[in-house]
């Protein structure tokens, strides 16, 4: 019995409300944020924003909140109702020629959709790549004031929780660094959002 995830599939922390999405900011951008509780200047709504909802596909993206400029992580809860709506409107970052007749016709969605998709590889605790991908979700213009102004129901810091489970994970108490993961579940779509990002 094979129980390995789908090649694509969005796992995610999610209740029946609302999804958990993960981005990573300097302090400047960060702090004001927090304290708004949505994003604000320094923040710019005019640069594609990208939300993760894979916790370890983001501290790999961050380096476990080291990088420069990604060293605080913010969990970001939106409705499930915004998050599908960015599926919706969304186009893959890639050309796949069962979605679409040319090449052509690729770039012209791609220039013409809010969001952008793109399937990454996961990765384990080690931050080792895995033969299951991971969703990223690119937002730029009115997907990015949707987002911004009626999508998002609370903004906490997780930096915190991403040093604790690096810790363990350097000590190696891999035990202890899995218990404190986010438990993610596959997210469940119907078939026409599921043809529009490229699952399988």
């Amino acid at each position: 019995m094979n129980d390995a995830p789908p090649s694509h599939q969005i796992r995610a922390a999610f209740d029946a409300k609302a999804i958990t999405v993960y981005q990573a900011y300097s302090e400047r951008i960060a702090a004001p944020v927090l304290q708004a509780g949505t994003f604000v200047t320094p923040f710019k709504r005019t640069r594609m924003t990208w939300i993760k909802p894979s916790f370890l596909w983001m501290v790999y993206r961050c380096g476990w909140a080291t990088k420069p400029d990604q060293e605080r992580v913010l969990a970001i809860d939106i409705t499930r109702e915004g998050f599908e709506w960015a599926l919706a409107h969304a186009c893959l970052s890639h050309f796949d020629s069962t979605r679409f007749p040319s090449e052509a016709a690729w770039q012209e969605a791609l220039q013409t959709s809010p969001v952008r998709v793109q399937w990454d590889p996961e990765r384990d605790l080690q931050l080792n790549s895995l033969p299951h991908r991971a969703i990223q979700v690119g937002l730029s213009g009115e997907a990015v004031d949707r987002y911004v102004d009626d999508w998002i129901t609370s903004i906490r810091d997780v930096t915190p929780l991403v040093h604790e489970i690096h810790a363990a994970v350097v000590t190696g108490d891999s035990d202890t660094a899995r218990s404190l993961l986010p438990a993610e579940q596959a997210y469940p779509l119907p078939d026409h959002l599921i043809d529009r990002i490229g699952r399988h």
